[in-house]
């Protein structure tokens, strides 16, 4: 069966928004357009409903817009490929996100050879990371019950939590769905598999915290697999109501 790789594109013209959902239809490549959003906060909410490979973002967009939406994927969703089309060739939206792992940046209006490369690096990323991940999440046919499933899966997180774990990869090495999988995980768990990840690192945290101390805040970050200290710490402190300065300050 060929692979399917789902897209969303946030988009705030329409014009322009349908004649890429068109290009990447005609490009036939596999990719399907499953969600179209015209502003970063309803593409967010698309991501989270409908699990997708690929974002398409423009960058100027009313109610949130493409950056702070790429901020979101990046550190919620780290495992989705996102791509910038935008009529702005000021080189200062391409830096910006650099650090959001970006892996390409189109402009406006976008040539179908330009748009069939990047279709094709996208399709070689995804591909190979679904094999390695099948590779090394290679659950045996034996195992039928659906807590043994979770329980692998816990353990499989346990032990990567540091890096991008692909929940969506994940669900499909065992035949599940996202929503499936995030459901029973939950139900043995007590949490979502996505919850769990982030409890793992602010544990982890607050460990390297209190007994690590000749380590700044930064690292302690890129430790535990957030490379963004300001998004760390805003997360962090969220979480446990103290930002990680004043956890250590008051250890």
């Amino acid at each position: 069966m060929e692979n399917i790789y789902k897209v969303i594109i946030a988009e705030d013209e329409e014009r322009i928004l349908n004649n890429i959902v068109k290009k990447i239809n005609q490009a036939n490549m596999g990719f399907k357009v499953v969600g179209q959003a015209q502003t970063g906060k309803q593409a967010l909410l698309l991501v989270e409903e409908l699990g997708p490979d690929v974002v398409f973002t423009d960058i100027k967009m009313p109610v949130m817009d493409g950056l702070e939406l790429l901020e979101n994927l990046y550190f919620s969703y780290p495992y989705i490929k996102t791509v910038i089309i935008s009529g702005y060739a000021e080189f200062e939206y391409a830096q910006r996100a650099i650090i959001y792992n970006v892996k390409n940046y189109l402009l406006k209006p976008i040539e179908m050879e330009e748009l069939l490369k990047t279709l094709n690096r996208l399709k070689i990323l995804i591909d190979t990371e679904r094999r390695i991940l099948k590779e090394k999440f290679l659950i045996s046919e034996a195992l039928h019950e659906t807590k043994d499933i979770v329980y692998i899966i816990r353990e499989y997180i346990k032990e990567h939590y540091t890096e991008e774990i692909n929940f969506n990869f994940i669900a499909e090495s065992v035949h599940y769905s996202s929503s499936y999988l995030t459901r029973i995980f939950t139900q043995h768990i007590g949490v979502s598999p996505s919850k769990y990840l982030i409890d793992l690192r602010i544990n982890r945290a607050k460990y390297l915290l209190k007994n690590h101390k000749e380590l700044s805040i930064k690292q302690v970050s890129e430790a535990i697999g957030y490379p963004d200290q300001s998004y760390f710490s805003r997360l962090f402190k969220r979480i446990v109501g103290k930002s990680p300065v004043e956890y250590r300050e008051d250890l």
